[in-house]
């Protein structure tokens, strides 16, 4: 037998423990999907849904949610939170935002992606498969983190790169979600005219009652993308200059005053009408 090469990015996305961060991004969670118009029995799909952070509250809402993920470890996180949660109308599985071959066309009357596709390969190919198993009539969301904003994410993803190694040859920044014309070339070579796509900066806050060097701790730990920042930060002796940089920016970008964390971080939301 031979082995397979791992997908990198299902590789990243399972490394850690992304359930860690998403604990911190419940309540804007359940504030983004309670203004998305849900009503029961509406079929929904969460792309790059994670544990659920979406999904879940999709789903007390009363559509009927699927939420697709390329991590095993967050499908299986994410069914044991709707199973808990009692919640039947709520089912997870896992798959590639870059080719949803067994999904149906025209299947969902939302589809909604926060933070998720845009970490996909092969964006345009993203963009098509969004479009195809969305309904005519229907609607796509997308959250995506902006490149060179000065808040939370985006400085991590900055910070991170300046320690890792080069990406490899034809890698396409996760970020370029956030560029207004990427995000209109994508969709409009899926079929959207531009006038059907709105973009609109939100804000999404990371709340969690320890202190950001708490929530730092768990970005360095559990986070794919910063747990190999800092691995290639050691291998070059620079491990404490990263963790020095990030540290400054988490009690910097921190609101709160009572030795909680709060940390509002810009995002671009794009709401495309199918």
């Amino acid at each position: 037998m031979i082995d397979q090469p791992t997908n990198p990015n299902k590789a990243l996305w399972e490394k850690g423990d992304f359930t860690r961060i998403a604990a911190s991004m419940r309540d804007s969670g359940a504030e983004l999907v309670a203004g998305l118009g849900i009503e029961d029995g509406m079929r929904v799909l969460d792309l790059g849904c994670g544990d659920g952070t979406t999904a879940l509250p999709a789903a007390q809402l009363g559509a009927e949610v699927l939420g697709v993920d390329i991590s095993a470890k967050l499908v299986a996180a994410g069914t044991a939170r709707a199973r808990d949660a009692g919640l039947a109308n709520l089912r997870f599985q896992e798959g590639d935002a870059s080719d949803l071959a067994d999904l149906a066309d025209d299947r969902f009357d939302l589809v909604v992606s926060i933070f998720g596709a845009m970490f996909a390969p092969r964006p345009f190919d993203v963009a098509k498969e969004m479009v195809r198993v969305t309904r005519p009539g229907g609607r796509i969301v997308m959250g995506n983190w902006i490149p060179g904003d000065p808040t939370l994410v985006a400085q991590i993803l900055k910070i991170a790169g300046a320690y890792s190694p080069p990406p490899p040859e034809g890698f396409v920044s996760p970020v370029t979600w956030g560029v207004e014309e990427d995000v209109l070339a994508r969709f409009s070579q899926a079929g959207i005219a531009p006038e059907r796509v709105s973009l609109d900066r939100a804000t999404w806050t990371f709340v969690t009652p320890g202190s950001p060097a708490e929530l730092l701790t768990d970005f360095r730990d559990y986070y794919g993308p910063t747990m190999n920042a800092y691995a290639a930060a050691a291998a070059d002796g620079r491990a404490d200059e990263l963790h020095a940089e990030l540290a400054e920016l988490f009690a910097r970008e921190n609101t709160a005053t009572d030795g909680t964390t709060r940390i509002p971080a810009t995002y671009m939301r794009v709401t495309v009408a199918t």
